[in-house]
């Protein structure tokens, strides 16, 4: 079971890296686009259309990378007087919570992703940029690998809910 929860939350740092590299590129861009502006008094709109682009693998694919490393935000001041198995009880509720939210919504995003596929979306602005189901496909990605980051969780859990006493140990900080 620790075997494809590994491999799930490979998948998911994997991702994340993704992730952190469109964070570099829009930080990148948005400078590059500033100094255009200022200097040059040129500012293209497929340029600007590309850093709102950016924004969506940022967020939907680091949602599942941050939850992975359990930097989201918890309210921890009853959880943390719990003991092991009160933890792994929790655990386990909120990952199949997760699980759910993020297959469902990933689910949902799938049928509006491909409408704009469907039906060719672009920019509305002369000069934006086409394509534009391929950003809305972050949705579904985003909120699929969230479902898989809470399959792990739940995984962990119940591996950590079926150990015996003595072999009962803190999984996560």
């Amino acid at each position: 079971m620790m075997n494809l929860v590994n491999r799930l939350e490979q998948l998911v740092e994997a991702f994340g890296w993704i992730a952190r590299g469109c964070l570099l590129l829009l930080v990148l861009l948005v400078s590059f686009d500033v100094l255009m502006r200022y200097l040059f008094d040129l500012s293209p709109v497929a340029l600007q259309e590309l850093e709102w682009y950016l924004i969506s693998p940022i967020a939907l694919l680091g949602i599942a990378y941050t939850l992975k490393h359990r930097a989201d935000v918890r309210v921890d001041f009853l959880y943390d007087r719990f003991g092991v198995r009160a933890k792994a009880a929790v655990d386990l509720l909120s990952g199949l919570a997760t699980c759910g939210v993020g297959f469902y919504i990933a689910w949902m995003a799938w049928g509006y992703t491909l409408q704009s596929y469907a039906i060719g979306e672009g920019s509305p602005d002369p000069g934006g940029l086409p394509h534009r189901y391929l950003v809305k496909a972050f949705l579904p990605l985003g909120f699929g690998l969230f479902g898989l980051q809470g399959f792990a969780d739940t995984l962990r859990a119940l591996a950590q809910l079926m150990k015996p006493d003595d072999k009962l140990t803190e999984v996560r900080p």
